[in-house]
Parts: C-alpha cells; structure tokens; sequence
C-alpha cells in the first residue's frame, strides 16, 4: 500500500512487515509509530533469530578478563549461550597461551566438535577471521570442516581497531599493541576475484554463506553475484554496523539497508543486525521489532550496560532473548526452525 510522506500508521510489530523508504522511528511500548510511504514483505521468521558471536577478533584480552580465550572457555561459552536461547554461534579461535585471533585449523576442529557434541546450535564458522590473515588463511575453514554456515564478507573496507588504543595505558600482551596499531593502515581485503572463489566454494561444501555488509555498498556487491548467477537465492544477511570504517551503528542507517535490501532482493532475503559496541541492545531490539534478527556476543560488545562489564556471552543472549519477547511479541527461534527456515543441510552432514 501507499501512503503520503505525512501519513501516520501505527502498527503492532508482530506483523513483523519490513519497512521502505521511512524518515522515522520509535518504540513505544512495543509499538512502531513510522512515518513512511510503503510497505514490503521480506522474508521472515515467526520467532527471531538469535546468534552469539562468541570472541572474535577485534577485542583484544586487555580489554576483559571475561573475553575467551582458550578452547575450553569458547566451547563452554558457546554452550551456555545456546542454553540461554542462541540458535546459531558464531565461532572464531585464538592462541590459548596470548588470545591472539588466529587461522588454526586444529582449534578450530576442537571447538566445532565439542561444540556439535554438546548442543544443536547451528555452527557457524568465520572467514573473516581477523583483519589481519590472507583470504586464504580465512577462508580454508569451509573445505576443512564443511559448516552448515559460514560468514561471507561482502566487500573490503578500511577496518580501524585502533582508537582502541586511546582507551588503556597499557596492554598485557606485547602483540595487542601491534594488532590495534597496525589497524590505522590497513585494508580488510575482500575483492571481486576473491569472493569469485569463495562464493562457489561455500556452495560446493554444501555451507550456506551468511552474507557480512559493513556497508550500502555491500549490497551492491551482493546483488551483482546474484545477477549473474554465483550467488543463490534465497539469502540471508548479517548487517555488520559500527566498525570503524563502515556504516555507523545508527537507527536511520539500519532503516537505510533493510530499505536497500528490499530495493534489490524484494522478498528473497532475510536479515539480522550487529551494532557493535554500545548500539548492540538498541539495533537488536530494533531488528527483531521490523521482523528481523540480532546478534549479540562478546565480539561485539563486552558490555551488558553502560559501564558494566558483561561477565558471560550468555549473559547478553539472555537479555536479548527477553527484550525479544517483551518489546516485539516475538519468541525466539529453535536450531530446528533456523534450519528450516535457511535450508541448512544439517549437523550430520558437516566434517566434524
């Protein structure tokens, strides 16, 4: 339907309608009032999708003594988080003895297997990796271990970790003060000829990519392997917002890609949003409330509130699950419905 720019409508978000070309937005105990001038219909799940990303690899252990770091401490992480409602982890890996984010297949293969025996969460593996890896040391989890899912990131950007360094006096491991300064030159590479590759390769290994946007752009990117037949329909997308060097974690920017997406895919996607740092609560909440997903997770945010350490994943997937329930009138997802709904092939069918 259509509407002048001027109209009001006021609707329960558990209509869970995407929404196009809006100026506004707020919640208002649980209800959206938008000013906009129509509507489209995108892929969506009754109940939300909620992911943790567990360590990643943009936070360094100076940073949190709550931070995973070994092993041991990622698989329990992820577990418990599944426990408090995260239908998909997220995995990255890093060396037990520094926390340094690292492309070990070995630690990889550790914590997917102990991961896969203790829950059905759907594992999801990163080929981003860090900033810092060739694409191949990123990419060489899909053929070694066959994910259900992995992270396909979209397009390069400048990827700047190193405002980081303004926040502390000192850092407990010598490579942390490498890591974030090398960040101020840095290009995160992810080029037409390498996602050439990458995108067939996922599909090959039968693991769905979820797509990582860090920007408008990206979804050009996107829409440009559809049309020429690389990249399969339907897709689903993860809205990476507030990196340093892409989109900013920002409500209208959010309103901005959905909007885009809708432009390009019309009803042959789905999403789920990351604002990282403080934005990880307000752009998740606003997410499952427009019918899409959150991430949450220590990759993304350390804390639980302002000022206030997160002592556990489990303990931002907790909060997540009830703004989730409470705010939109949604439940959230079951591994079972997340693989029904993306066409996963299954835990049986991975390589670990």
């Amino acid at each position: 339907m259509r509407r002048s720019q001027n109209d009001k409508l006021e609707f329960s978000i558990i209509e869970q309608q995407s929404i196009s070309l809006m100026t506004s937005v707020s919640v208002l105990t649980g209800t959206f009032i938008l000013e906009c001038v129509s509507f489209n219909l995108m892929r969506t799940l009754d109940n939300a999708i909620v992911t943790c990303a567990v360590t990643g690899a943009i936070h360094v252990p100076t940073m949190s003594p709550y931070l995973p770091i070994t092993p041991d401490k990622i698989v329990e992480e992820a577990v418990v988080a599944a426990d408090a409602g995260a239908s998909i982890v997220h995995l990255h890996v890093r060396d037990p003895e520094t926390g340094e984010p690292t492309s070990d297949l070995e630690l990889f293969r550790s914590v997917a297997e102990r991961v896969k025996d203790r829950c059905d969460a759907v594992i999801q593996l990163t080929t981003g990796g860090a900033p810092t890896m060739s694409v191949e040391e990123r990419t060489a989890v899909v053929p070694e271990l066959e994910p259900e899912m992995a992270s396909c990131n979209m397009g390069s950007i400048n990827f700047g970790l190193y405002p980081i360094l303004d926040a502390f006096d000192e850092f407990e491991y010598e490579w942390e003060t490498e890591y974030l300064e090398g960040s101020r030159d840095l290009i995160f590479p992810n080029t037409f000829e390498s996602l050439e590759k990458i995108i067939p390769m996922f599909q090959s290994y039968g693991t769905m990519p979820e797509l990582e946007v860090y920007d408008v752009g990206h979804l050009y990117n996107a829409k440009h392997f559809v049309d020429r037949g690389i990249l399969e329909t339907p897709i689903h997308i993860q809205f990476v917002m507030g990196i340093h060097g892409g989109i900013s974690a920002d409500h209208d920017h959010l309103l901005h890609l959905v909007d885009t997406a809708e432009k390009l895919f019309g009803d042959d996607f789905s999403y789920s949003v990351i604002g990282a740092g403080r934005m990880q609560m307000a752009l998740g909440t606003t997410a499952v409330n427009m019918g899409g997903n959150a991430r949450v997770g220590l990759e993304d945010s350390l804390y639980i509130r302002k000022g206030e350490l997160a002592e556990s994943n489990a303990q931002q997937v907790e909060k997540m699950v009830e703004l989730t329930r409470e705010v939109s009138g949604r439940d959230v997802a079951s591994p079972e419905e997340v693989r029904s709904f993306l066409g996963l092939k299954g835990q049986d069918n991975v390589a670990f």
